[in-house]
């Protein structure tokens, strides 16, 4: 499943991101890696989630969403 069809509240762990190199850099600086855990908090549109990685709450957007494979 991707991340931008997770839904509110619902635990996803984290097994593919494909991003550009530079992105995907700084989503690992920011902690997300391969099977991490993270918890939907509220969604904002088409795509946009507000999640809690680590004990960090981040907001991502579609472009990012939907090429971040979880299960």
């Amino acid at each position: 499943m991707l991340l931008k069809d997770a839904k509110i509240g619902q635990t996803c762990v984290v097994e593919n991101i494909s991003l550009p190199p530079q992105m995907e850099r700084r989503l690992e600086a920011l902690g997300m890696t391969k099977q991490t855990p993270l918890t939907i908090l509220n969604r904002k549109g088409k795509g946009i989630l507000i999640i809690k990685l680590r004990g960090t709450r981040l907001a991502l957007g579609f472009n990012i969403t939907k090429n971040i494979q979880v299960r």
